[in-house]
């Protein structure tokens, strides 16, 4: 057999594998969404809340600094149906544009730390020796520093812009990610398939991302569901601190700061963005354990 022949072989077996993994999650998915209602449900409220955010522009009635000033503080009404803020703004439509800011930075720095992580991860527990000492060691003093005050310096160093608060979150959620890639590197490294691979001269990069990275896969999903709400509570508490995001913009942190001076008077203008907060944190941890329930093969047993 020539070694095309054993090409095309090779090539066809990765194939077969990688469309027998797709569809066993799909499959997997599909038992979720009939065993664990809140999950589907979650999964729902979730894809609901980004349309939104994605749409606002067409959905919101008004601009999103639009204000009409003898509208100034009204009640939720059909004209405004959240009501209107101090300066006569629509509260839903400002909700409506802040959630694109907030679910944007709930997301993308989850998932900077998240590759951050699983490549500190991955390289500490393959390798070990001095590396891992040197890479725990960072994720060690980045684990021992609360998250929201090492965003706190990062955004007074830096300054008060919506790309500092991205790198600011970013900063923070790698290292958890970093230790539990780590372990089950440590684990799965040691395992017959591994040393079977190494034996018949697969690379080292090929060993980490095929063979090491698709078992932490369930554990990633779970901290990544894990980091999406901290992110968005992190940003609302500096927005809220007034470090955060900036007007004219608007999220859901700031549209509570700023009515919070109106909490005895008009609650509306700061339960609408705690409600929202609170809808989305329940979402992505629901869902999160919901997808744990049915990717891990130890719940399964």
């Amino acid at each position: 057999m020539s070694s095309q022949d054993m090409k095309d072989i090779k090539l066809n077996d990765e194939l077969q594998l990688e469309i027998g993994e797709r569809d066993g999650i799909r499959d997997k998915l599909k038992k979720m969404c009939r065993q664990n209602h809140l999950a589907a449900i979650s999964a729902i409220v979730i894809l609901i809340i980004i349309l939104m955010a994605v749409f606002a522009p067409v959905i919101a009635p008004y601009g999103e600094t639009e204000a009409i000033l003898i509208d100034r503080l009204q009640g939720p009404s059909m004209k405004h149906l959240l009501g209107t803020d101090e300066l006569g703004r629509d509260l839903f439509s400002r909700m409506l544009y802040g959630s694109r800011l907030s679910i944007a930075i709930g997301i993308l720095p989850s998932l900077i730390s998240l590759v951050i992580g699983v490549a500190a991860g991955l390289t500490a527990g393959y390798f070990g020796g001095k590396i891992d000492y040197v890479i725990m060691r960072i994720a060690d003093v980045m684990l021992s520093i609360p998250s929201l005050l090492l965003a706190m310096v990062v955004m007074y160093t830096l300054g008060t812009s919506t790309v500092n608060l991205f790198v600011a979150l970013s900063m923070t959620g790698w290292s958890s990610v970093a230790r539990v890639v780590r372990s089950q590197t440590l684990s799965i490294k040691e395992s017959e398939y591994v040393e079977a691979a190494r034996s018949i001269g697969v690379s080292r990069f090929k060993i980490m991302t095929r063979h090491i990275l698709p078992n932490c896969i369930p554990s990633l999903i779970v901290l990544f569901t894990l980091n999406v709400p901290s992110a968005i509570l992190s940003e609302s508490s500096l927005s809220f601190l007034g470090i955060g995001v900036r007007v004219p913009q608007a999220s859901w942190g700031l549209i509570v700061n700023q009515g919070r001076q109106f909490l005895f008077t008009q609650p509306w203008l700061c339960m609408a963005p705690c409600v929202a907060i609170m809808i989305v944190v329940l979402a992505f941890n629901f869902l999160g354990d919901g997808l744990r329930d049915v990717l891990d093969p130890y719940m399964q047993r």
